[in-house]
């Protein structure tokens, strides 16, 4: 029992801050305060929007960039990362709030948590590198399309319907059509284009703040007819678990997975984008995720959403000079300042506005070089980033990354499978020199080796098995197995399924080179151990061969030895 105490704490302190990680934020403090200054600019109409857009408000946007973004500051893996609502996580949460309510998502928050914390300390975190780039590209392009449909109502000032984001764009589209007001599409095309010309030229100035003030501004001064952000709470809730119901939480563990999966997914992307924009920085996947879940896990007791590690934002914060943790500390105390001093301003936001940040955030998502250069790298590459792309506009991001990583792998194995070879190889490099050349030429005739090179697994089996039948007669066949990398358990009984074909038909087969990881399966199917009874296993090739010559003087087809 002690040793399994001891054994947890010290898994428990493998995630937890170290004192050198602590103490780094005290060695370059005006950086890291500048840095998370630009970050909670650019944060600020983001975890606006995303709050919106979620269905449960501004406030809980805010509530989650304040409380989530500090946690995972301090306890995640990444010291360059910024955590907060983000674009893909408001794609899953939609559902979730039509089906359950506001109450639902929070309880779904909490189980998330407790989901992620347990991968944390499972150790799960180093699988995640394993999702194909593909994958993750078409995923981001899924995202990045629905992420724009969602603000279709809110860019034309009308109200959204329907839980299928495409369904509701149409439908806003028409109700705009029948009756047009131009302000709402006006503001929003300018906040976009603002920001997308304004990154190009300046990237560095926060464009996006400055142009929904702008914005704001301007409907202010001319009073024009926009919907907003409507009244915020000047400060963070209470912590409660009010929203907790018994009852319901078996119907929110399925859609909790979905939030956890897509958390430590976005997250240790994040986290990777921001080790390969710095030097010398290397995230803790473990640790991140043990971050992670501690913020999703206390940020619901405010009334915030999921959260998640934003790419976006930990760019902005690695670009702008971020040295340790305390940036993404700063952006979110910054946060909390403007929470409890500026909720009257930021009530007044034309909700176009943010609309028109959120699209352009859509656009910027997309890295079109890249997704040019995925499609035509490989005909499998290019299926399975459209797959996924358009899986994630059509179902869940859940299922569209399962869907992904289902044809990503077959894809592999397919290709795995077609690099099995099976090749006849020459006798004469492993006889002895004193061999007459009758005897090459009659040795050659009556004995065939193949040497199998690659995996013997259950997807290459079945070539395999076609491969060796179709062997001609021989008298003995000598299967040169040192160039096999792995055998499975359908490898091995084909295998085990060709010998039996090749010696009924009157053909001696003799194995060499069996690796010694490889005897397990083989032996465990009862496939070799026949033959080795027989004396037809052999270490090596030339101890094969002089077998299969004994055999042909035994069966009278050479000549015997004087």
């Amino acid at each position: 029992m002690t040793t399994l105490v001891n054994a947890g704490w010290a898994r428990l302190r493998s995630v937890l801050p170290e004192r050198r990680e602590l103490a780094a934020m005290a060695r370059n403090p005006r950086r890291d305060l500048l840095a998370g200054l630009t970050v909670a600019i650019v944060a600020l109409p983001l975890a606006l929007g995303f709050g919106i857009s979620s269905g449960l408000g501004a406030e809980a946007g805010l509530a989650t960039a304040v409380v989530a973004g500090a946690l995972a500051a301090v306890f995640g893996g990444s010291g360059l990362q910024v955590s907060g609502p983000t674009g893909a996580m408001t794609v899953v949460l939609v559902p979730i709030v039509h089906e359950h309510g506001a109450s639902g998502v929070l309880t779904v928050g909490v189980l998330a948590g407790l989901l992620l914390l347990a991968l944390s300390l499972a150790r799960a975190g180093r699988y995640m590198a394993l999702v194909p780039a593909p994958v993750v590209e078409g995923f981001t392009v899924g995202i990045a399309c629905v992420i724009g449909l969602q603000q279709i109502p809110s860019a034309l000032g009308v109200t959204a319907h329907g839980e299928k984001v495409t369904a509701a764009a149409w439908q806003a589209l028409l109700d705009f059509l029948a009756h047009p007001h131009w302000a709402p599409p006006a503001v929003a095309a300018g906040v976009a284009a603002v920001m997308l010309v304004g990154a190009r030229r300046m990237p560095t100035v926060p464009f996006s703040l400055l142009a929904v003030a702008a914005a704001t501004v301007l409907a202010e001064l001319t009073g024009l007819d926009l919907a907003r952000i409507g009244e915020l709470p000047s400060g963070l809730p209470a912590p409660s678990l009010a929203f907790l119901d018994p009852a319901a939480l078996p119907s929110l563990v399925t859609p909790a997975v979905a939030v956890a999966a897509l958390a430590a997914l976005e997250s240790l992307l994040s986290a990777a984008v921001a080790d390969g924009m710095s030097v010398n920085h290397r995230h803790d996947p473990d640790r991140e995720l043990f971050g992670q879940g501690l913020a999703n896990l206390v940020a619901p007791l405010f009334g915030g959403v999921p959260a998640t590690g934003a790419i976006a934002r930990t760019a902005v914060n690695v670009r702008s000079g971020a040295r340790s943790r305390l940036a993404a500390l700063a952006h979110a105390a910054i946060l909390a300042v403007i929470v409890f001093t500026a909720s009257g301003l930021v009530a007044r936001i034309p909700l176009a506005a943010l609309a028109g940040v959120l699209l352009a955030t859509a656009v910027r998502m997309v890295e079109v070089g890249s997704v040019k250069a995925m499609i035509r790298s490989t005909r499998g590459d290019a299926v399975v980033l459209v797959l996924t792309a358009v899986a994630t506009l059509a179902l869940d991001l859940v299922q569209a990354v399962i869907l992904g990583l289902v044809v990503a792998g077959a894809l592999a194995l397919r290709s795995i499978a077609r690099n099995v070879r099976l090749d006849e190889m020459p006798l004469r490099p492993d006889l002895p020199v004193d061999h007459t050349e009758q005897e090459h030429a009659l040795l050659a005739e009556h004995i065939v080796a193949y040497r199998i090179d690659g995996p013997l697994f259950f997807a290459a089996a079945h070539r395999f098995l076609l491969e060796l039948s179709e062997v001609a007669n021989v008298s003995v066949v000598i299967l040169r197995m040192s160039r096999v990398t792995t055998i499975d358990a359908s490898g091995a009984l084909v295998l085990g399924d060709a010998v039996e074909r090749l010696e009924r038909r009157g053909i001696t087969v003799l194995v060499s080179g069996i690796r010694d990881g490889h005897h397990r399966p083989l032996e465990a199917l009862g496939v070799i151990a026949r033959l080795d009874r027989e004396g037809q296993v052999f270490s090596n090739t030339p101890e094969a061969i002089a077998a299969a010559r004994a055999h042909l003087r035994n069966t009278g087809i050479l000549p015997a030895t004087t």
